[in-house]
């Protein structure tokens, strides 16, 4: 996603949401913090008054937001507050980050560029899911304000919620947290029950475990672990969903999951949509799973990759209840990463969300049913679970110079890399000694908040938020020049889109210098300096395989996908020209290795599959970490070795 960094360009979109630049959107208090108990006491109190377990009422706000209240400003969905209670009356918006004519979905230098052109419209009415706050206002008698702007009030209204769906089930208003699984499963806003179901799991899951942490406003909540729950799930005949259209799917049993096709099919003069048949990993291996945001409301989404006329992914993922909905076979090629090379080896995840709002927020229901998914492709395709593999859209490389500047930036430094690799079951942790020759980024994600700009406005400042992204500069200074990207032809910013100077958690680099609390890494060839000090590091160290020139060359060139040499093209198949990036690679410099790859295209230009062709050469590639985004250098070209 690449944008301008204006009131966001939705004006296409038949409805407006309200969260774009029209609420507050300020993440943390201001200047006269609450106490830090008062939202734990609030959950007692509503608890209390509503009669729902106090256990559940946490659990549930937790797999909503984190017990976050985000200043007031609403989720990407319309919802507010720890509960995530949602007011959409106006929420529903149909602008994809596909549509911005910037990146070129395929990045296939075979065939013209593809500039699609969304036709999206409302729906006749709003699903409930998207209308809990006015029905929590009529049960509680609080103001629709009160609900979106006090957590205290929020808290109520869930809970409100929870009691009015647990009568409405028929069952009592039980002490015991096992009595409301029905009650859970109805609150998520699912229109089946397996979305209900793998909700109202990942409810009582948090129950069992417990959990604690210090919320955006400085609030101390725990919800203490009761690890024998067991709910009683048969509560979930009675709640009246239809049964999810899950047939033809490829997902984990742990998650909902529907089949809503993207067309292959042809129109027009000889053209097709919306992406290519293939017979993955026979042909060739899945080595990427991409995660994207939507810039778009889900319904619109859908609306989308239905349209043969415009792009595809892999998996939509649904922020309020973290429901799956799967458009393209995992054996064929989406057209969704703007590099054909990614783009063929890769399946793109796309999860409801707004790269520029930081307080839109990615629900948790959603970041541990898209963990779910990753984790079951990755076994599947024996995809490696570390930041080389599990790419942003923001680290898919341009395939050459002049499409550099159009690559797309979600899902953005708001995205949470460090919880949602722990969700993955590999938490980034130390893996060498304190004086390593590598580094692991990873930040605190609340306490890290580098200032962005153009989030609403250009040029003026981001809410406050934390990041998963670290900056850099060209010194051991906060007012040093910002390390530049010669490949994007501008001079660096603290934009929201702009990479330049940017590092990501779970990123591996090897260090090139240090200074006092400060840290230089090898960054697009060139030394790049970012704040390490050691009471709250942005680093831990790690240990790994890099490579560097081969003795005798002053530098080598840097590509943006592994093509095969010409000579391994056979008739009928044209050659793919090798285009070096604008970058070099100079000697004594070190980058981190991800995988060694051969050169590898694959022609399917035509909507007759027996056309289509893997082509494999000779020439192999590392790809490597070089800056925000992966890269590729020929094998023949450096030195492998390890460093520790």
């Amino acid at each position: 996603m690449r944008r301008t960094p204006v009131v966001p360009a939705l004006a296409t979109a038949a409805l407006l949401l309200p969260l774009l630049g029209a609420a507050p959107s300020a993440a943390r208090p201001p200047d006269a913090p609450p106490a830090p108990d008062r939202l734990q006491r609030a959950f007692a109190e509503a608890a209390a008054e509503y009669q729902v377990p106090r256990s559940v009422l946490l659990g549930v706000s937790y797999l909503q937001s984190r017990w976050d209240a985000h200043g007031g400003a609403p989720s990407v969905t319309g919802g507010y507050g720890p509960l995530h209670l949602t007011d959409a009356r106006t929420a529903l918006a149909g602008a994809s980050h596909h549509d911005e004519g910037t990146e070129d979905p395929r990045g296939d230098d075979a065939r013209a560029p593809l500039r699609p052109k969304a036709k999206t419209s409302p729906p006749a009415t709003l699903p409930a899911r998207l209308t809990t706050l006015p029905r929590a206002a009529e049960l509680t008698g609080l103001s629709a304000e009160a609900l979106r702007t006090d957590p205290a009030a929020n808290v109520a209204g869930g809970a409100a919620l929870l009691a009015a769906a647990q009568r409405e089930a028929g069952e009592p208003l039980s002490a015991d947290p096992a009595d409301w699984y029905g009650a859970v499963a109805r609150f998520s806003g699912a229109e089946d029950s397996a979305t209900a179901a793998a909700y109202a799991n990942d409810v009582f899951e948090v129950i069992r475990s417990g959990e604690r942490r210090t919320t955006d406003a400085g609030q101390r909540v725990t919800l203490t672990a009761d690890p024998d729950v067991a709910p009683d799930v048969s509560q979930l005949e009675d709640v009246g969903l239809r049964a999810a259209r899950a047939a033809g799917t490829e997902c984990p049993k742990t998650v909902s999951c529907e089949w809503i096709p993207a067309p292959y099919e042809e129109f027009g003069d000889g053209d097709y949509g919306n992406h290519d048949l293939g017979n993955r990993p026979a042909s060739q291996r899945v080595r990427y799973i991409v995660v994207h945001d939507t810039e778009g409301a889900w319904n619109g989404v859908l609306d989308m990759v239905q349209d043969p006329t415009y792009v595809s992914w892999n998996y939509s993922l649904r922020s309020t209840d973290g429901h799956i909905a799967q458009h393209v076979k995992a054996k064929d090629v989406a057209w969704h990463a703007g590099n054909w090379y990614v783009n063929a080896k890769s399946i793109g995840l796309e999860h409801e969300g707004f790269l520029a709002e930081p307080d839109a927020w990615y629900t948790e229901a959603m970041y541990r049913s898209s963990a779910r998914l990753v984790r079951y492709l990755a076994k599947k395709y024996d995809i490696p679970l570390d930041r080389q593999h599990i790419l942003g859209h923001d680290n898919v490389p341009g395939t050459t110079t002049a499409t550099i500047p159009g690559m797309h930036t979600d899902p953005g430094p708001y995205w949470d890399w460090r919880h949602y690799f722990q969700l993955l079951g590999r938490p980034f942790e130390p893996t060498a000694g304190k004086n390593s020759g590598m580094v692991t980024i990873r930040p605190d994600y609340a306490e890290n908040g580098p200032v962005y700009t153009g989030c609403v406005t250009r040029g003026e400042p981001c809410a406050p938020h934390g990041s998963s992204a670290v900056r850099l500069y060209s010194d051991h200074d906060v007012n040093a020049p910002l390390i530049r990207d010669i490949g994007l032809g501008t001079a660096p910013t603290t934009g929201v889109n702009d990479l330049s100077s940017r590092v990501s958690t779970g990123q591996q680099y090897a260090v090139a210098d240090r200074w006092g609390d400060w840290t230089a890494i090898w960054y697009l060839g060139q030394k790049a300096w970012f704040r390490n000090p050691g009471k709250n590091p942005a680093a831990v160290p790690a240990s790994g395989r890099v490579i560097t020139p081969r003795e005798g060359l002053d530098s080598v060139p840097v590509y943006g996908r592994a093509y095969p040499e010409k000579s391994a093209y056979p008739a009928g198949v044209p050659a793919q020209t090798v285009s070096p990036l604008p970058y070099r690679l100079p000697k004594g410099q070190k980058y981190v290795v991800g995988e060694k790859v051969p050169g590898e295209y694959y022609y399917a230009v035509t909507f007759d599959e027996a056309s289509h062709r893997v082509v494999t050469g000779e020439d192999m590639y590392y790809e490597i970490q070089f800056g925000h985004r992966v890269a590729y250098v020929r094998a023949a070209d450096v030195t492998l070795s390890t460093l520790r």
